[in-house]
């Protein structure tokens, strides 16, 4: 039996066949729809988004971006940052993440770019950075609660660093609950309809930011970017949980104010 393994380049003009790996069997859902049209604008600012095939089954995904546009909390030029490289469970182990990445570090080499950064932590869904440490990453930034840049430097220019300001920029929502999202992730659309249902049954008043360019991603009040959730001014969360998480999240809240 011969073992195929590609990695195919995602675009304009392949991305309606091929998809783009998340919520594959959720075609029609606003999230991916979202998402999709958020790539199309996207490949246009120099996105790259590369998914692996094992015999014709996908197995994982690499997306990167030019620092300039880069929908993270971080600053930097001529660099390339990692959204997203994640492998599907049972395809771990397997050698597809590393692929992938070598396939983003020699591509941006040959873009002349100057190295190659991410932002990783070791207590969310995100990447931890013990992975990428064997491929000459090395950890430059830290921000509040869990969060790590690691950057992969090809020359003397100036590395990445954290946008930093994040309580200063919380600060100004300072009413109920307030989503701030964008489009790069299709679950995001679920996790903001359940959070908005759990405000409303709790009748705490809520609203929804929209992040429509990388500028406000880099400026949002946490490194993760493209999805923030504040209760009063403060961050909540920065990624989708479910009804009772978010329950528990506010009861906790809730109990230091009457505690003082």
């Amino acid at each position: 039996m011969v073992f195929l393994i590609e990695i195919i380049d995602i675009n304009q003009e392949n991305i309606h066949e091929k998809g783009f790996f998340c919520m594959r069997s959720k075609p029609k859902s606003q999230g991916y729809q979202k998402k999709l049209a958020w790539l199309n604008e996207r490949f246009q600012e120099g996105l790259h988004l590369k998914i692996i095939e094992d015999n014709g089954h996908p197995k994982g995904f690499i997306e990167y971006i030019p620092s300039e546009y880069n929908w993270r909390g971080i600053c930097g030029t001529n660099y390339m940052v990692i959204h997203c490289l994640w492998i599907v469970g049972k395809g771990k182990g397997k050698g597809y993440g590393s692929s992938l990445l070598n396939a983003c570090l020699n591509h941006a080499k040959t873009l002349n770019k100057s190295g190659v950064a991410m932002v990783t932590s070791s207590e969310t869904w995100l990447s931890d950075k013990s992975f990428f440490i064997k491929y000459g990453f090395k950890s430059v930034d830290i921000a509040p609660p869990c969060f790590e840049l690691i950057v992969n430097s090809f020359d003397n220019h100036s590395i990445p660093h954290f946008n930093h300001g994040w309580e200063q920029r919380a600060e100004k929502y300072s009413q109920g609950i307030t989503i701030i999202r964008a489009d790069q992730c299709p679950y995001f659309e679920e996790a903001v309809n359940l959070i908005l249902e759990v405000a409303s049954e709790r009748e705490i008043p809520s609203k929804v930011i929209h992040i429509e360019n990388c500028k406000d991603a880099q400026n949002a009040p946490s490194a993760y970017g493209v999805f923030n959730i504040l209760l009063n001014g403060e961050l909540l969360t920065y990624h989708p949980i479910n009804k009772r998480e978010l329950n528990k999240l506010l009861d906790n809240y809730e109990s230091k104010r009457l505690n003082g």
